[in-house]
């Protein structure tokens, strides 16, 4: 055989070899690095959502009026005071801030609205939600529209919700509903005893900044949502005891939000059923 026949044959055989190489690695690898997932999860994001980090903050003003509505949101109370009749947060109720999944999230509200509110019977705003929080869960007065801390909530909540392309989108939306279930508030009060008091007090009244009062002068008013058995129920079910969240079966939620449903708690005044 010729030397250049020869180095033909050694140039073939190691061209091989390089490519036989090179296909057991993306084997190895095509779990990780497959070409065929390219094609498979196009336009599927593979990264989680995440909330969006303090350093990602707009400068200026309206990263201070972001600043002002986390704080508004979570000490509702201190920051908020002479709107508010009860000793409870934005965030007593939408946890976490307000990105806690199933907990009432407000993640993505912005996109929501507007929408028909069956409670006010006609189409709402985003705004408008924020005030039937006021004058329900906070049993207090409504925010002026073009007041700064109107302005900072809803600020606030479209920083939460702004895109983050590459991720997959926020899940949780909402409450996980139950099955409707009969309720013994009698039991539900035993359960109260030993899972809810330690948080929330043995009469309800709770313990701010972290636990909201549940019922009595300091609680929402009876037309907030959380007075409705199944509403309240939901959300204990999934969210409570902060501690132990997944300990209460749905019958347990249920039996207890009936017991807090059937405590003293201040009215609803009529004068705000637009909201």
């Amino acid at each position: 055989m010729s030397r250049q026949s020869r180095s033909w044959t050694i140039g073939v055989a190691a061209a091989t070899a390089i490519v036989y190489a090179a296909t057991i690695v993306l084997g190895l690898r095509i779990r990780d690095f497959s070409w065929f997932d390219l094609f498979k999860s196009a336009g599927q994001p593979r990264t989680a959502w995440t909330p969006p980090r303090r350093s990602d903050l707009p400068h200026g003003a309206l990263g201070e009026s972001i600043r002002r509505g986390e704080k508004i949101f979570n000490e509702t109370p201190l920051y908020a005071a002479k709107y508010t009749g009860a000793r409870i947060s934005c965030g007593s109720c939408h946890a976490e801030g307000g990105i806690q999944p199933f907990a009432s999230p407000v993640v993505g509200a912005p996109a929501a609205y507007p929408a028909y509110s069956q409670r006010a019977g006609h189409v709402i705003s985003l705004e408008d939600r924020i005030q039937e929080c006021f004058v329900r869960s906070e049993n207090g007065q409504p925010l002026p529209y073009s007041g700064p801390e109107m302005h900072a909530l809803v600020d606030y909540i479209a920083w939460l919700s702004r895109p983050q392309p590459g991720r997959r989108p926020y899940t949780g939306r909402g409450l996980a509903a139950l099955g409707a279930l009969p309720a013994n508030p009698q039991r539900g009060g035993e359960i109260y005893a030993t899972q809810c008091a330690g948080c929330h007090g043995e009469h309800g009244e709770g313990r701010l900044p972290l636990f909201p009062a549940l019922w009595g002068p300091d609680s929402f008013n009876a037309g907030a949502g959380m007075h409705g058995i199944p509403k309240m129920a939901a959300f204990v079910q999934h969210n409570m005891p902060q501690n132990r969240m997944g300990i209460l079966s749905a019958q347990d939620a249920f039996d207890v939000a009936a017991y807090i449903h059937a405590q003293p708690r201040p009215p609803f005044n009529p004068a705000f059923s637009k909201y």
